[in-house]
């Protein structure tokens, strides 16, 4: 049914303004890290899992890396225990990693599969424990201030591989993989993982188009809070060793320049609170965040 608000010229002219995108991008991939306000608000989250039906139906493969943090938040805050984050990572003790895998390989995970399918697409829900996927060890944090010194944050992960080969085989029957950042040791240890950062080397291993992040922020940010649209791995460098980029934005940033440097074509952090983000970004010349080169 088309929209009241636009004439079929529009249409049409919106059209001719993506065919050239597509046929550009057709059968390469593309991974997207979806979370923030995008899976909250309802509307958006319909919007996204159109935008990943779409991507597909014109040829474009798309494999999507969720993260779940309001929702884990919000069932530790129900079982009483307060969340803490070190550098941008959470601190996982034993009785945290249930609630988050759980959280993050039950009813988030599902719930993204549902609504891509609900939307025409067809989903399959992963954990990087099947097939073993995602192959992990215990990540410990520098200390900034005591550079000999290592933090132990838990039962939080540091990829040391990913197993394509999953992937890849649901691609080629025309499915949408769904990646719950969750990661497995050597003796079938648990890990939680920065969802930023699986979204980061699963683009890598697959030698991805595009690496597609949704933020809750316009994309990057200047110290004037001016969105910067285009930027170099080394203007994004010089710009956290400044203090412009911290916090929670740091995963992000190290992920997106990791990407850049090491094969994925280009990394783009957008707004997800924008209804059709992905769209917008991939298939149009307006794009709404920030794009990083990878040279």
């Amino acid at each position: 049914m088309t929209s009241p608000q636009f004439s079929p010229t529009q249409i049409a002219d919106t059209l001719a303004e993506a065919l050239p995108y597509i046929r550009r991008f057709h059968g390469k991939t593309i991974v997207v890290k979806f979370g923030g306000n995008a899976m909250i608000n309802e509307d958006l989250k319909r919007s996204f899992a159109r935008d990943v039906v779409q991507l597909k139906l014109v040829g474009i493969n798309v494999v999507v890396v969720h993260g779940g943090g309001p929702q884990i938040e919000n069932l530790l805050g129900r079982v009483g225990i307060t969340g803490e984050f070190i550098q941008g990572m959470r601190v996982t003790g034993a009785d945290t990693m249930e609630i988050v895998e759980m959280v993050l390989g039950g009813q988030v995970n599902k719930d993204v599969v549902s609504l891509i399918n609900q939307a025409g697409g067809r989903a399959v829900g992963l954990t990087g424990k099947d097939s073993n996927l995602i192959r992990a060890k215990k990540l410990f944090l520098q200390d900034n201030e005591h550079p000999d010194k290592q933090i132990d944050i838990g039962l939080v992960g540091d990829i040391e591989y990913i197993e394509p080969g999953l992937i890849r085989y649901l691609e080629a029957g025309g499915f949408i993989p769904v990646i719950a950042p969750i990661g497995v040791g050597e003796n079938g240890e648990t890990y939680n993982i920065n969802a930023d950062v699986v979204a980061g080397r699963v683009a890598e291993v697959l030698q991805a188009e595009k690496l597609v992040l949704l933020t809750n922020t316009p994309g990057v940010l200047d110290k004037a809070g001016k969105l910067v649209t285009n930027v170099t791995p080394k203007e994004i460098e010089e710009m956290v060793a400044d203090g412009t980029l911290y916090g929670g934005m740091l995963p992000k940033i190290g992920s997106a320049l990791d990407a850049a440097r090491n094969g994925v074509k280009s990394v783009h952090i957008i707004d997800g609170r924008v209804d059709h983000a992905l769209l917008l970004e991939i298939l149009t010349n307006r794009g709404c965040g920030t794009m990083i080169k990878s040279h």
